[in-house]
């Protein structure tokens, strides 16, 4: 399998659905290739959750092709035990991505809202509207969960276009170390 360098797959992970966009990036322009969710909740067992996590990220992958994967990162919730499964769920999206040789990034909720919609404390409904702007498409599902998705995608392709304009605008990475020392760790 053949992965392609300008797609991305966003994925807003959940036990009882779980959303994905993927986007392809053309002259610097993100088109939509697909968002939908994965729905779990006909499984009882939570393994049989994360099992299904794992191949149908595989199966999408191997449809689509995407050499990036942009997922959210669970936030702090006031239930324990919802956010271990959240991050169970994370973790598996996370393996059948590495497994099948992606670059993975993990972002904040607050900071894909804040690349969608210049506020960190959006609502998924603002990001959905956003989403639909910005990339000239309409949004079809009714999860919400879905739209998470391809705001991660969206949100990694802004993120990762931000630093090879850096890096260009200083002419490289030796050039951009050698004028902002205080960034290297």
């Amino acid at each position: 399998m053949r992965l392609l360098q300008e797609r991305i797959i966003g994925i807003d992970p959940g036990t009882n659905i779980l959303g994905f966009g993927i986007i392809e990036v053309k002259d610097s322009q993100a088109v939509v290739l697909d968002v939908n969710v994965i729905k779990l909740k006909e499984f009882e067992q939570h393994t049989d959750k994360l099992k299904e996590i794992f191949l149908k990220i595989q199966e999408i992958i191997e449809t689509y092709c995407p050499a990036t994967m942009s997922i959210e990162t669970p936030f702090y919730g006031k239930n324990p035990q919802s956010m271990l499964k959240l991050g169970r769920a994370q973790g598996v999206a996370l393996t059948a991505g590495m497994v099948m040789g992606l670059k993975l990034y993990e972002y904040s909720p607050k900071k894909i809202k804040q690349s969608i919609t210049g506020n960190g404390n959006a609502s998924k409904e603002q990001v959905a509207k956003m989403l639909e702007s910005v990339l000239k498409y309409k949004i079809k599902v009714k999860y919400l969960d879905a739209t998470d998705g391809l705001a991660a995608a969206l949100c990694c392709h802004y993120q990762m276009s931000s630093k090879i304009d850096e890096t260009e605008r200083f002419g490289g990475w030796e050039s951009f170390i050698r004028k902002n020392p205080h960034k290297v760790k």
